[in-house]
């Protein structure tokens, strides 16, 4: 099925859509500018975060957790208040945020990376009940994170490395055990870069620098595959009526294509699942 426009405004990086359940509303980011855009229909919206803001989850209707260079934060979007629940590499002014997403548990996921991609830079960390723990160090561009829907797998990748990896989840929706691989896309020189889980287990990725979004069985077997009329796809997110529409978000390429950063919708026969509220107590 064809993508079509959903947004025309052009991100440098377009990253973290997030589908709110209760507002029925799309929400996302531009990076680069440090802005949270959303729009409901024909109307447009934009908040200024004020540095570089990457992810976010839904903590109630006019509630936020957004992750940025130096924290999460509560984000009232009503007000457009920031008060900081737990610092995030706050020290290092080099790294900043990247993919992020909220788990089964009430739990937000979140990688960093250097701002100019550097090597090793990075790293994945878990919040929880007032606890952020980091879970694998180093990365150099953290993405695809992901959750299967009975909570006991998480999945994540270096998008460097192209390797997909599940992990196991306790309880608490911490790792237990060793993470094992899911798919390896490196070998056939795919970056995967965000990524999401629909009702049936199926993981659909955006391809860096590949301008699609692929689908991959429970057992790692592609079985769709979208185009989109750009370069640089970066992450899906279901929503929509009856969750069947994938939202991608998208930057801007080399050559600045007048498509590049804008966001796009792809109906598809498939169903996601509402994104999990983050419980932060």
């Amino acid at each position: 099925m064809s993508a079509i426009e959903f947004d025309g405004r052009n991100c440098g990086l377009g990253e973290g859509p997030l589908w709110h359940p209760v507002r029925q509303q799309l929400f996302w980011f531009d990076i680069h500018a440090g802005k949270l855009y959303s729009r409901s229909g024909d109307q447009a919206y934009e908040w200024l975060v004020g540095e570089h803001a990457s992810a976010a989850g839904w903590v109630d209707r006019d509630t936020l957790l957004v992750a940025t260079e130096t924290g999460l934060y509560r984000y009232g979007l009503s007000d457009c208040s920031k008060v900081l629940i737990a610092e995030l590499e706050v020290d290092n002014p080099l790294n900043r945020a990247n993919d992020g997403r909220a788990d089964p548990h009430g739990g937000f996921w979140i990688g960093t990376m250097g701002k100019q991609g550097e090597e090793n830079a990075g790293a994945l960390y878990r919040y929880y009940r007032g606890e952020l723990r980091k879970l694998v160090e180093p990365m150099t561009t953290p993405n695809a994170i992901c959750f299967a829907r009975s909570g006991e797998l998480a999945y994540f990748t270096d998008s460097n490395i192209g390797i997909i990896m599940r992990q196991g989840l306790d309880c608490d929706g911490w790792p237990m055990g060793e993470p094992s691989v899911f798919l390896d896309l490196g070998k056939s020189g795919i970056f995967p870069d965000g990524a999401v889980i629909d009702a049936s287990g199926n993981m659909w990725v955006s391809h860096w620098d590949a301008g699609r979004v692929v689908c991959y069985t429970p057992t790692g077997v592609q079985v769709e595959s979208h185009d989109l009329p750009v370069r640089n796809t970066t992450c899906p997110a279901f929503g929509g009526a009856g969750y069947s529409t994938i939202f991608v978000t998208t930057a801007w390429g080399w050559r600045k294509g007048e498509d590049d950063g804008k966001t796009f919708a792809v109906d598809v026969d498939a169903a996601g699942l509402p994104e999990c509220r983050v419980d932060l107590g």
